[in-house]
């Protein structure tokens, strides 16, 4: 008998590890549809913006002479 409940108990820890298992993967999904979604709406803003702002920064270096 206390095999079965060995049994039986370790059948229930495996059932609970496999549905935290499903809902981490699920959870991973859906962070990284979020972050693609930010991202193409970010793409999108920035087509929309000025495309090449550090032209208007000074070179790093000065000229050779």
């Amino acid at each position: 008998m206390y095999e079965y409940e060995l049994h039986t108990f370790r059948a229930a820890e495996l059932l609970r590890q496999a549905e935290h298992a499903r809902l981490v993967r699920e959870a991973v999904r859906t962070r990284r549809a979020a972050r693609r979604a930010a991202a193409k709406r970010s793409a999108q803003g920035a087509a929309d913006a000025e495309a090449h702002i550090s032209r208007l920064r000074r070179p790093r270096h000065p000229r050779a002479a």
